[in-house]
């Protein structure tokens, strides 16, 4: 009787009230925090820290590009034919786009612990329409037939259920591996803690908490005129607005100003402390909560890199295994179907971070230059199908290769005595050199054998080299 009687004084319901019997109010009841504040899945949005942690990683999995892929051969194209694509890739709905339908998913997950979208098919059993659904009004149901259904509360307090086939079920962490945990639900002491730091800061400035002044009157004051005097001041000189004002003191009244003690101004560190609690909850590194007090140049590029291996990686394969085996038919799966998050997308708004990257996939033949150009909308150009490699930036299919002999005539060799002699020599820039006859047919790599004139070169008399001038 004591959820009754506390439902009872919070909200005024009898037991008659179907009001009464909503689960939601239940939670909100039972959601009270160790430190006094009453947290839930719509309070703790309050905290920045929660809200920063939530539509971070929301933001980042919408954000991402999402393609359903399929094999061709040796080959994976993008299925853009498929009205799934569409669905996923561009228009979640007539309402919301595809970014808005997957971030409103991640949303959901991060802190119900449950995503759940209604599946919309057209007369041909594809998929066109996803929408989606209040964790807090789905209710997953197991029948006495072992058939999955669900039973989903209308908001004009009707009831429906639907089959299996019709929702997208996406669970977060969870020890069945079926129904996922509320992070808000498992992390209400911290968050509950960081929301009552909040309240009391702003009750500590903005209503004045700690007295900042003690007012001194030499003599004894009546009730009435102690009430206008502290009226005076409070409407004078009380609450932030009212600071640094010129204060007037009569009948020989004396102000002793009060600092604030170490222990309460402590209150600051203790909310610093509590960015990096959630951060924790939520496997995000602090400085993504814009909490630099850690950070530096040496290592934000690491913890950069652990933000997508750590925090968004486990998260998009979580979607990924989910498409595929709720979304695609039995047929597609034979085929090969996939959907992929293209972790490339991140790079979009740092262009040096792209460059480097392209870089290295141009050089190592990974990439070729009209891949590139598509990836940053521009458009082909004439010969950049090809694929490069370091070794002189030849292409693939020529890489590996022995290079083929072509002859390559040499320099004569400097004369000798005996050539000088001979008379067999000509000077060149003021050196005496060799005169060696060089064969022409050599050079061309034609055959020796070459018809002149109607006759063989084997055929023909030799005639001798003139040395005449």
């Amino acid at each position: 009787m004591k959820l009754f009687s506390g439902i009872k004084k919070i909200f005024g319901l009898g037991l008659n009230d179907p009001k009464a019997w909503n689960p939601s109010l239940w939670n909100l009841y039972g959601a009270q925090s160790a430190s006094g504040e009453v947290v839930t899945e719509e309070t703790a949005l309050t905290y920045s820290a929660v809200w920063n942690a939530i539509t971070l990683i929301s933001g980042t999995i919408g954000s991402l590009p999402l393609h359903l892929m399929r094999p061709a051969g040796r080959d994976k194209k993008q299925a853009t034919e498929q009205p799934l694509y569409q669905t996923l890739h561009s228009q979640y709905n007539p309402y919301m786009t595809a970014m808005a339908g997957r971030e409103c998913m991640s949303e959901h997950i991060l802190t119900w612990g449950n995503g759940y979208a209604e599946i919309m098919r057209d007369g041909y059993n594809n998929i066109v329409e996803l929408w989606p659904l209040p964790p807090n009004r789905v209710t997953p149901r197991m029948t006495d037939s072992y058939a999955l259904v669900y039973d989903i509360k209308l908001p004009d307090g009707g009831e429906a259920t639907l089959p299996r086939e019709k929702v997208l079920h996406i669970p977060g962490m969870g020890f069945d591996g079926f129904m996922g945990y509320s992070v808000i639900a498992m992390a209400r002491k911290s968050i509950g803690l960081g929301m009552a730091m909040e309240t009391f800061g702003s009750n500590y400035f903005g209503n004045g908490t700690h007295p900042g002044v003690i007012v001194y009157h030499p003599g004894q004051l009546k009730a009435e005129a102690h009430s206008n005097l502290k009226k005076s001041l409070t409407e004078n000189y009380s609450g932030l607005g009212q600071s640094h004002r010129l204060m007037l003191l009569e009948d020989g009244m004396k102000m002793e100003k009060i600092g604030i003690p170490p222990e309460d101004s402590q209150f600051i560190e203790s909310r610093q402390f509590q960015i990096p609690e959630i951060a924790r909850w939520f496997n995000l590194p602090p400085h993504k909560l814009k909490d630099l007090t850690k950070s530096s140049f040496n290592n934000i590029e690491s913890e950069q890199s652990s933000f997508v291996t750590d925090s968004i990686l486990p998260w998009i394969v979580r979607f990924e295994q989910n498409y595929v085996m709720q979304l695609l038919t039995k047929q597609q799966k034979k085929q090969g179907y996939y959907f992929k998050h293209v972790l490339e997308g991140l790079l979009r708004a740092n262009a040096s971070d792209r460059a480097e990257f392209y870089s290295k996939m141009l050089n190592n033949g990974v990439m070729s230059i009209n891949e590139v150009r598509s990836k940053e909308d521009l458009n082909p150009v004439d010969g950049g199908d090809i694929h490069l490699v370091p070794l002189n930036m030849q292409s693939l299919e020529y890489a590996g290769q022995k290079p083929e002999e072509v002859f390559s005539p040499t320099l004569p060799a400097p004369a000798t005595e005996d050539d000088e002699q001979d008379g067999e020599y000509e000077e060149t820039k003021g050196k005496k050199v060799n005169v060696y006859p060089m064969n022409p047919l050599k050079v061309l790599k034609l055959p020796d054998h070459n018809i002149i004139g109607g006759q063989s070169d084997e055929d023909a008399e030799p005639k001798p080299v003139s040395t005449e001038g």
